[in-house]
């Protein structure tokens, strides 16, 4: 497989720099399901990205083809200039073996819907439990860490306190400061307030404003939430049947759509 040339009609980014995410013509089917159709996306060093559309577009699919959770069918994806399902040896790209995985999945971070945590292990413990065992950082450092960040996310009281002992709201601030624990480039959101009552979702969008205000770090964030997608965003991506039907910033996103799909999803969702 020769070592593909770049598309030119990709996103053009500041000379020097490379987008920290890339999909090329990506391929994801779920038996007859086409839920990836041969999809070009790319995501800049820092930038927040909104993905927006209606279920069933491949928004969440996107988020597993980078945690390596689903295999594409075809088509290529690199993650800050390397390839992630495949590695390059001379002039040849060949399947990446699950070393090349784990290497390259480090660089990247995921909150889920459901916040899975270990539940039985105490709040601190589920926060320093990658650093440790996959980064290799110290144990005194790591729980320095982890207390830093649980501060961070409101929770500096509840180190020893099981999962079950907790809020939902409170399950995922955890597993954001466990996410944010592992340094990543990037930081993957999966609508995160999805599970959460409606008066717990502003305790968890409020931690993600800060962190989009705050990180040199890039965010995917798919998500229902049109008001944080708006104020949070750098660029809003909607996703119709596996594609990217309109993106832009949210001011013209929300605004001014142009495709038809756009306009009936928003009118949809903001009148709901």
């Amino acid at each position: 497989m020769p070592v593909p040339t770049a598309d030119p009609t990709a996103r053009t980014f500041p000379a020097g720099t490379e987008p920290i995410v890339r999909f090329e013509k990506v391929t994801k089917r779920f038996g007859h399901l086409t839920v990836l159709d041969e999809l070009d996306f790319e995501v800049a060093p820092g930038e927040k990205t909104a993905i927006i559309g209606p279920s069933g577009s491949g928004k969440t699919t996107i988020l597993r083809v980078l945690m390596t959770l689903v295999k594409p069918d075809s088509g290529r994806v690199t993650v800050d200039g390397q390839y992630l399902y495949h590695r390059r040896v001379g002039d040849k790209l060949l399947p990446a073996n699950q070393k090349h995985l784990r290497e390259v999945r480090k660089n990247i971070g995921m909150v889920f819907q459901h916040f899975n945590l270990f539940p039985h292990m105490k709040v601190l413990r589920n926060v320093t439990e990658g650093p440790i065992h996959v980064l290799g950082v110290p144990r005194k450092e790591a729980e320095e860490q982890a207390t830093d960040l649980l501060e961070k996310v409101g929770l500096g009281d509840k180190h020893d306190a099981f999962p079950g002992q907790l809020s939902g709201g409170q399950k995922q601030r955890v597993a954001i400061a466990r996410a944010l624990a592992m340094k990543p480039k990037v930081m993957l959101f999966d609508e995160v307030t999805s599970a959460l009552d409606p008066e717990l979702v502003g305790e968890v969008l409020g931690i993600l404003r800060q962190i989009a205000a705050e990180g040199e770090m890039s965010m995917l964030i798919v998500t229902h939430e049109m008001g944080f997608a708006r104020d949070v965003a750098d660029r809003v991506v909607f996703f119709d049947a596996g594609q990217v039907a309109e993106e832009g910033p949210p001011s013209k996103i929300f605004s001014e759509p142009e495709n038809e799909r756009t306009q009936a999803f928003l009118k949809a969702v903001l009148e709901h």
